[in-house]
């Protein structure tokens, strides 16, 4: 983030939060917002329960809300709106299905029966050996404003796991993308992602990482990339005070632009 935030939390059960965030910023509209979390009391594992519904609006009435329900232990779906000058502008269904040895999801994008437009995406991924799991994306997008009123893509997906490391990638028409992970340790953690794109013949790679210290309370995430982006985010627990420090930063030497973030979570 950039410019200045101040976050109250507020827990009023074990099930209800609400949030009061002030945010200024040259980068996105600052001002006042209010949220609210509730967590219901149906469990499939001691860390989850459902439903979940997330939401925060400004004093103009634009409103961003999310729902997450787990109706079975293997299905799962997720609702997420945003409404803006009295207008939905964004909706997004997504149903996610696990079994014994793969994973099926179906989102449904901004549909309308008026424009007769939407974006449809299926994935599924199946394990073929415990370390292995090989699948596929198919993204269909159609309305008046898409070349051909319809287009559709077609993309491979694969993932390696070996340890406290994974390799994941994706290739199509469109481009190849491929990710690594490694946990080096209880505090170290690093990604890298290379991105490739066919159509406007260019790739992109990113270096990011994590260092957590919890004797000291501090969490530091940072990244580096191939334009020479630089970013960074160190969060601060003051303890004994329920206070978190936030600072970010984001570098560019080649374009001469640097951003600055000051944060402030309570709660």
């Amino acid at each position: 983030f950039e410019g200045a935030k101040i976050m109250l939390n507020k827990g009023l059960s074990n099930h209800f939060q609400v949030s009061h965030t002030i945010n200024m910023s040259n980068t996105a509209p600052s001002g006042y917002r209010f949220g609210a979390t509730y967590v219901g009391t149906k469990q499939y594992s001691p860390t989850e329960a459902f439903p979940v519904l997330l939401g925060d609006i400004d004093p103009s009435g634009n409103l961003n809300a999310n729902v997450i329900h787990q109706f079975t232990p293997h299905l799962r779906c997720k609702f997420a709106s945003q409404v803006q000058d009295s207008k939905m502008v964004a909706t997004q269904l997504t149903t996610d299905y696990r079994g014994s040895d793969f994973t099926a999801s179906l989102t449904v994008a901004n549909p309308s029966v008026f424009t007769n437009s939407g974006v449809i995406v299926g994935q599924y991924l199946q394990s073929i050996t415990p370390s292995i799991a090989l699948g596929a994306e198919l993204a269909y997008q159609f309305g008046p404003n898409v070349p051909g009123r319809q287009i559709a893509i077609v993309s491979g997906v694969g993932r390696y796991s070996s340890g406290n490391s994974v390799w994941s990638g994706t290739v199509g028409h469109s481009g190849l993308h491929l990710c690594y992970y490694q946990k080096a340790s209880e505090q170290l953690q690093v990604g890298v992602e290379v991105e490739t794109s066919l159509r406007m013949q260019e790739s992109v790679a990113t270096l990011a990482y994590q260092i957590d210290l919890p004797k000291a309370d501090l969490i530091f995430r940072g990244a580096v990339d191939s334009n020479w982006h630089i970013s960074g985010v160190l969060e601060k627990r003051l303890q004994p005070l329920p206070f978190t420090l936030a600072l970010s930063g984001r570098m560019n030497h080649v374009k001469n632009n640097f951003r600055l973030g000051c944060g402030l979570m309570i709660g």
